[in-house]
């Protein structure tokens, strides 16, 4: 994964060649010598190649900065990198002759230059963020970068290892072994401190959560005996609904038969009654059926002994008239009443009657007006 750059000195123009290929040089052609700086921290010239590795890859630099507090240290950083293989931007790839030199002078600026405005504890403390954010820069969301890219040559540089960071003045050093022996200690207290708070706290939190238990438990063990008393309550209340609902099922069952038994009586009552009135009806029937076939043979036996009577009394009479003859009847006709009433005395009559042959006088009805004149007797 490699680049060469093949010069023609007579047309005067270069052509890039991706690797690993087979190249056949012209009569006016010849490979363009690459001079990169090397060692740490980085010198001009120290590597030589016929060709340009791509990546990805590392260099290593070391490089001295100043802070704000003017301490000075030594940082020695690794920087990953890689060249994107594109044809189009090929031609950049040989544009800076030492890319490795170049790269590590403007990282090492960069670095400085955030350096300077920090102060050493804050640096000491934020060395990391504080590289990353000089080389990388910050995003519009205040991110840092994951790539800063060297738009020279397209050089992309994907992360930063700070290898080591020691201070150049003894005096330094030795204050920075005694700040982080200090930070140490500190650093050992607090935990000591955060651990023992931790403990206790622990501990509290155990106490409280034992006796938040203790009081759930105790009222957990009061809503269950709550539950128990008002199921024992509802127990009883049921008890108590059912007795009194068997007693007003017994007395509505007993009122019930009662009324049955009066409306069964009642309705026997009823049926006497009826019996009673039927017979009565009947006796009655039977007796007005007597008396009326009573009263019919007695009118018969009137009317039969009125029509015998009448019979006899017009036997009488006409033996009567007969016997007095019609000479006699026409002078009792022609005589005044006084010497007709004397006549019918003296012939034991009361009244006459005279009618022709033309207007017949009906003795029945007669004796039947008669015979209804007369009360009956009761019976």
């Amino acid at each position: 994964n490699a680049a060469c750059q093949i010069y023609d000195y007579k047309a005067r123009k270069p052509r890039i060649v991706f690797g690993p290929d087979l190249v056949m040089l012209g009569p006016d052609e010849e490979f363009t010598v690459v001079s990169l700086s090397g060692d740490k921290p980085k010198v001009p010239n120290v590597i030589k190649s016929l060709q340009l590795f791509l990546g990805p890859d590392f260099m290593t630099d070391i490089i001295t900065v100043e802070t704000e507090d003017h301490a000075r240290l030594s940082l020695k950083l690794s920087y990953n990198w890689v060249f994107p293989q594109q044809t189009e931007t090929a031609h950049k790839l040989f544009s800076v002759p030492d890319f490795v030199g170049d790269a590590c002078k403007a990282i090492a600026s960069r670095v400085r230059g955030a350096v300077a405005s920090e102060t050493f504890d804050k640096f000491h403390r934020n060395s990391a963020r504080i590289i990353r954010n000089s080389v990388f820069g910050m995003d519009e969301k205040n991110q840092i970068r994951d790539t800063y890219t060297f738009p020279a040559n397209g050089l992309v540089l994907t992360n930063v290892d700070i290898q080591s960071v020691e201070p150049v003045d003894a005096k330094t050093r030795d204050s920075l072994q005694k700040s982080v022996q200090m930070a140490i200690e500190i650093t050992t207290k607090s935990q000591e401190a955060s651990a023992r708070h931790e403990a206790e706290r622990k501990e509290q939190e155990a106490k409280g959560r034992l006796e938040r238990q203790v009081i759930k438990d105790k009222a957990q063990a009061e809503a269950a005996r709550k539950e128990y008393l008002e199921l024992q309550a509802e127990t009883e209340a049921i008890e108590s609904a059912g007795t009194a609902k068997a007693e007003a099922k017994a007395r509505a069952e007993a009122s019930q038969i009662e009324c049955e038994s009066e409306v069964n009586q009642a309705k026997l009552k009823a049926q006497a009654l009826e019996i009673t009135a039927q017979a009565e009806l009947a006796q009655i029937k039977q007796k007005q059926h007597a008396e009326i076939e009573y009263q019919r043979k007695l009118n018969e036996l009137e009317l039969t002994k009125a029509a015998e009577l009448a019979e006899i009394e017009s036997k009488k009479f006409a033996d009567t008239v007969s016997s007095i003859g019609q000479d006699t009847l026409l002078s009792i006709a022609q005589a005044g009443p006084e010497l007709q009433a004397k006549l019918l005395e003296g012939l034991g009559l009361k009244g006459y009657l005279i009618t022709d042959g033309s207007s017949p006088i009906n003795l029945f009805n007669t004796a039947k007006a008669m015979v209804a004149s007369v009360p009956s007797p009761s019976i």
